[in-house]
């Protein structure tokens, strides 16, 4: 590998060259990512410390916070650091770490989200057989698959990264390590391996979307049996997924599954899929939901109640 390269590290030309703007993002991002953390560590805490924890939605509903969490912790302290800092450069290790991890933790929440479709289509289509279908065990190992998924999907990225030469310019003109600015700056014909990125990431991006479209589709269709109060119910809580859904893969979607080029766009798009959907995840999927709200409402009053009780 070191034959490959002659640099040790990269320039990330990040969002903005203005300082009044970068200095805007600053306070706009530490906001968002501060936000994201207290929002998904309340869903974590709340579902694990309540009965929720052994509903199957709310069990991988508690697995999407925490890759919510880990998959926007790659990338957003790194960017919210810059801002504030001279020079932007990340060594050629963190580079390649941010480029697995990104891909990891993203594909992992893009299995997740397909596992918690899954789960509303029999509890809503196969209401008798639902607890026998959505058993802890299979919960466990459809969580399992979501993993072993994301590592298929993201080992092969890096390993196609890691071979790219190095040589001249170091300027990645994006706010984190993505595989599409780096095949940019490789003095390599990066042709075969940008096909191969669009085959991996744009079609598991492109393929999981469909899946889910396809499956709300279904959902909504076989509400026309349910009654009103069951198909209020039903709605709300696919709505939720469906914004969600929405939020991170339009945007995934555009990046990933086009000829492997890079667009000034990029950044913009990349920031709802790393930062915004992230952000609004806690927010969906309390705001529409009693249960969670409920949940919430007792775990937090009880603890306040217990340490004054202490005090």
């Amino acid at each position: 590998m070191e034959r490959q390269r002659n640099i040790s590290e990269f320039i990330l030309l990040g969002l903005s060259y203005d300082q009044n703007m970068q200095i805007f993002c600053f306070v706009l991002f530490l906001f968002c990512y501060i936000a994201l953390l207290v929002g998904n560590l309340l869903i974590l805490v709340s579902i694990r410390c309540s009965p929720l924890f052994h509903q199957p939605m709310y069990y991988f509903l508690s697995h999407l916070s925490s890759m919510d969490i880990f998959y926007t912790s790659s990338v957003t302290p790194k960017l919210i650091a810059d801002l504030l800092g001279g020079t932007k450069t990340i060594s050629y290790g963190n580079c390649m770490l941010q480029v697995f991890a990104m891909h990891f933790f993203g594909s992992i929440e893009v299995f997740v989200l397909t596992v918690m479709a899954f789960d509303r289509y029999v509890a809503i289509c196969r209401p008798l057989h639902y607890m026998l279908i959505m058993n802890r065990a299979r919960c466990h190992l459809l969580v399992l698959a979501a993993w072993a998924g994301g590592a298929l999907h993201s080992f092969p990225q890096l390993s196609m990264t890691i071979q790219l030469p190095f040589c001249g310019p170091n300027e990645i003109d994006h706010y984190f390590c993505d595989i599409f600015p780096l095949l940019k700056v490789a003095c390599t014909d990066t042709y075969i391996i940008g096909v191969l990125v669009v085959a991996n990431s744009g079609m598991v991006a492109l393929v999981t979307f469909v899946v889910l479209f396809v499956s709300y589709i279904i959902i909504l269709f076989s509400l026309r049996h349910h009654s009103a109060e069951g198909r209020h119910k039903a709605l709300s809580t696919c709505g939720s997924h469906i914004t969600v859904v929405i939020l991170f893969f339009g945007p995934s979607i555009f990046a990933y599954l086009r000829p492997p080029t890079t667009f000034p766009e990029d950044k913009v798009f990349a920031l709802f899929y790393t930062i915004i959907a992230p952000m609004f995840n806690p927010l969906i999927y309390t705001l529409r939901n009693a249960e969670m709200k409920n949940a919430m409402t007792k775990v937090w009053c009880q603890t306040l109640f217990s340490r004054k009780a202490h005090n």
